[in-house]
């Protein structure tokens, strides 16, 4: 077991990523604290961990909230005595024309994804500089930190603003072994993906179309991002921090979509 014993903090637990994570974290062996604004299906995920013979507790937080943070790290360390990792990963999807966005729009996802991210760093790190052991931060952003769409500025400036936290921090803390890291998913199987499609006049189209502007032509799976994160978060990465770490099928690697047709030779 790649983690076990560690007492490991995972926001955005109630579906997609965040509860691939938390699930695969403890089959890892670790003691998972899972966070979610549902209270239903954040409580879901924990119960079926529990069920499974694995450790772990729900907390309900809206991680833009530092009381309902504290209050996380506060059982955390009531239940499991110590913080060792996190994993930020809640957060808010937007598209929307920026004529549109209002300033309400842009506070909501600022303060879910970018002031959420620094609100449990800031906890998690004061738990770990108690114990003197070190610890691992994983805040998870996006291709969007690579390149842009059009249409989501809130999105866009906020992860990019994770970025800049994470190499911050990395630097500031990599002395007293406290590594902080981003993991930077493409477009993976996950209810925000079933929204784009849901969204598009035609569910072929809208598939021909991202697959033409993914290299490996298809959506990536939630176990592939899980994956990584159990490296990015155990002793078997000591040597990496303020690194960005993108899985995306090589999505943000292609210059253009391919060519509709075949060219002769130039």
């Amino acid at each position: 077991m790649r983690l076990k014993g560690k007492v490991i903090v995972v926001t955005g637990t109630g579906s997609g990523i965040g509860k691939d994570i938390a699930e695969r974290f403890a089959k890892e062996g670790a003691r998972v604290v899972a966070a979610s604004r549902r209270a239903a299906t954040g409580q879901g995920v924990v119960d079926a961990i529990v069920a499974g013979g694995g450790q772990a507790i729900f907390v309900q937080t809206d991680v833009s909230s530092a009381k309902d943070v504290d209050a996380l790290f506060d059982s955390a360390v009531r239940s499991y005595g110590r913080v060792d990792g996190l994993v930020n990963n809640a957060g808010v999807n937007f598209v929307c024309p920026f004529e549109e966005c209002t300033p309400e729009a842009w506070d909501r996802v600022l303060n879910v994804d970018l002031r959420g991210t620094y609100l449990c760093c800031r906890r998690a790190i004061l738990e770990m500089l108690k114990t003197g052991d070190g610890g691992s931060i994983i805040n998870v952003a996006s291709n969007h930190t690579v390149a842009a769409v059009k249409g989501s500025v809130p999105y866009d400036a906020a992860k990019w603003g994770m970025v800049g936290l994470s190499k911050s921090l990395g630097i500031e803390f990599a002395s007293r072994n406290i590594r902080v890291n981003v993991l930077s998913p493409g477009l993976i199987h996950t209810q925000i993906w079933d929204d784009i499609l849901d969204a598009a006049p035609s569910h072929e189209e809208c598939l021909a179309h991202w697959k033409s502007n993914i290299p490996m032509h298809r959506v990536g799976t939630c176990e592939e991002i899980s994956s990584a994160a159990v490296f990015m978060i155990s002793d078997e990465s000591p040597f990496m921090t303020g690194a960005n770490l993108v899985i995306d099928g090589g999505m943000s690697s292609q210059l253009v979509t391919p060519d509709p047709y075949t060219s002769r030779k130039i």
